[in-house]
């Protein structure tokens, strides 16, 4: 069936959106004020119109998005009832699971979809595909975690639609796949015009925002984990059942020859950050260039994203982002799994973001189904883990590289025009886009190297049980804790001293940040029932490290879980064990 994702790579002219002259009748009464609060701030330049790109045949079910021509994006309750009828539509061979796994702060269930080929056909479910011994890969999706972003969104749903009615050989045979098509339910329904949620995107005219119910940015919150929906996701991300994780996303700054761009884990301690990003997307990006579909590491023309609309000739190169484990896609590839952050070019129109994300994933999925070696990759990395051979060295901190390589990147010129009144969304007002793309030789800086790294303790942590804040996060992060240890037995313990202890100024979603120096003071001690353990051999040690070590830029230190006992001089509360423990 042809569908608007015949299209790959299609350059369609789709700008600020202008709702179709009939709106559709499951239209709500808020969504046609803010479309016409919107129309009404785009009448002053009437060149830029969103301009219907219609499947046809149009699939059935479609989306909102399909429906509109691309030029309207699906709402919540659309999303659940396109789901049902999908669910209702499933071919014979196929099982589709939907359950819920949390809420948002606003009651709005979060579900997540569980899709696979039937092991049995009169067994509907794909349980026995997500044991330990299963023999195929499990990948995760996660849409919308930034809801004024929706192609994610639009994507994962059309994908479903594609593999689960269809009887005929698919991916599904290969793989098992979860989908969370709406993480940011809230924010998803926070409607308004996209000059205000989504200033640097093209289209659509009306889009959700950044934040969850609460306020909260959930992509920073995968440490700290304060946010209901990250507490509904951790226990898919850290049970060991999925493989492979891609969180789908849109980017906000650069004007880029791109249709989009991915990033590993840039956390330099995951494990399997660089054969992801120099076997695995490389081969994607090569194969997906052939179909028309331009891919490149992420980044932007500046490390600061101060200047990311620039009018110089020559950019100083190109620069990824950020490192630490708050971010979801650095947070799983701690895990010992393979995790991909993709972006789609906010400057391309929506159906094209949408097609390019979709794209990317079929592409992704079909490799992962395809090549056996890549989950006995990862099965080996956590089976290390757990052995304590991979985790001989964790990485606290770091910067980006000092050594990065040249490449040719591709550049989209920009000019001054004063006559531009912004006519294009996502374009600053005096500034015009002229669609010439060029190639420019630049370093680009596309990982980050360790400038803070420490072997883990050979009998792993002590945590005081009066820290039920930190105990309780640990375990939200799949870490075991209270083990039992050898009663009447002396050890020898690392103990950190104060030096300093240093607040920053401005908070970040609700909290000062804690950056502390000292030194570790070694010592001998008998523990008591005052204290819980934390094993340095299991799969989650990596995040156990990110947590504990109180050095670590993005752990329980850092989120002020231990601020009340931070007094300089004194000793932080968390201890390494140096004498080697066997569990009993």
């Amino acid at each position: 069936m042809k569908t608007a994702f015949a299209l790959l790579g299609a350059s369609l002219a789709v700008t600020a959106c202008v709702p179709p002259r009939t709106p559709p009748p499951d239209d709500d009464a808020e969504r046609r004020r803010i479309a016409g609060e919107a129309v009404r701030t785009a009448s002053r330049v009437p060149t830029w119109r969103c301009t219907p790109a219609m499947p046809s045949p149009m699939p059935s079910p479609a989306t909102r998005a399909e429906r509109t021509g691309f030029c309207e994006t699906t709402t919540y309750e659309e999303a659940m009832a396109f789901l049902d009828s999908v669910q209702a539509k499933a071919a014979p061979n196929r099982s589709m699971r939907i359950a819920r796994i949390g809420a948002s702060p606003r009651g709005r269930p979060l579900m997540a979809v569980t899709v696979c080929a039937r092991v049995n056909r009169a067994v509907d479910s794909c349980a026995p595909l997500l044991t330990p011994t299963r023999r195929k890969p499990v990948v995760l999706l996660q849409a919308n975690i930034h809801a004024g972003e929706v192609e994610g969104k639009e994507a994962v749903l059309a994908l479903l639609r594609t593999i689960v009615t269809d009887a005929r050989p698919n991916l599904l045979d290969s793989l098992t796949l979860i989908v969370v098509p709406m993480y940011n339910a809230d924010g998803n329904e926070a409607l308004g015009p996209q000059s205000r949620n989504r200033g640097a995107q093209l289209g659509p005219a009306v889009v959700g925002e950044r934040p969850n119910g609460d306020g909260l940015d959930l992509n920073r919150d995968y440490i700290k984990a304060e946010a209901p929906e990250t507490r509904a996701m951790l226990p898919l991300l850290t049970n060991g059942g999925v493989d492979v994780f891609v969180d789908l996303h849109t980017t906000d700054g650069s004007y880029h020859g791109f249709n989009l761009t991915w990033s590993p884990s840039l956390h330099p301690g995951a494990p399997l950050a660089r054969f992801t990003s120099d076997t695995l997307l490389a081969g994607i990006r090569r194969r997906l260039w052939r179909k028309g579909v331009k891919t490149y590491p992420y980044g932007n023309f500046s490390n600061s994203f101060a200047r990311e609309v620039s009018l110089d000739a020559d950019k100083e190169g190109w620069f990824t982002y950020d490192s630490r484990p708050r971010f979801g896609s650095n947070y799983f590839g701690l895990t010992g799994g393979i995790s991909i952050l993709s972006e789609a070019f906010s400057h391309d129109p929506f159906a094209t973001r949408v097609n390019s994300t979709y794209a990317f994933v079929r592409e992704l999925l079909g490799t992962v189904g395809a090549d056996p070696t890549i989950l006995a990759r990862v099965t080996a990395t956590r089976r290390a883990l757990t052995s304590g051979i991979a985790a001989r060295g964790v990485v606290l901190d770091t910067r980006i590289t000092t050594r990065p390589f040249s490449d040719s990147v591709l550049v989209e010129d920009l000019a001054v025009d004063p006559d531009s009144l912004g006519a294009e969304p996502g374009v600053p007002l005096g500034i015009k886009r002229t669609g010439r793309i060029r190639p420019q030789w630049m370093p680009v800086h596309d990982r980050f190297e360790a400038t803070r790294e420490v072997a883990v303790p050979p009998g792993g942590w002590l945590v005081e049980a009066r820290d039920t804040a930190v105990v309780s996060l640990l375990e939200r992060h799949g870490v075991k804790v209270g083990v039992r240890m050898p009663s009447n037995r002396t050890l020898d313990v690392e103990r950190f001293q104060l030096d300093s202890v240093d607040r920053v100024a401005r908070a970040f979603q609700g909290h000062r940040e804690v950056k502390v120096l000292g030194k570790w003071v070694r010592m001998r001690m008998l523990p008591s029932a005052d204290f819980r353990w934390v094993p340095g051999t299991q799969r989650q040690v990596l995040v156990a490290a990110q947590l504990l070590e109180p050095q670590s830029n993005d752990g329980a230190t850092t989120w002020n879980l231990f601020d009340e006992r931070l007094l300089m001089g004194k000793y932080h509360p968390v201890m390494r064990i140096m004498t080697r423990i066997t569990s009993r």
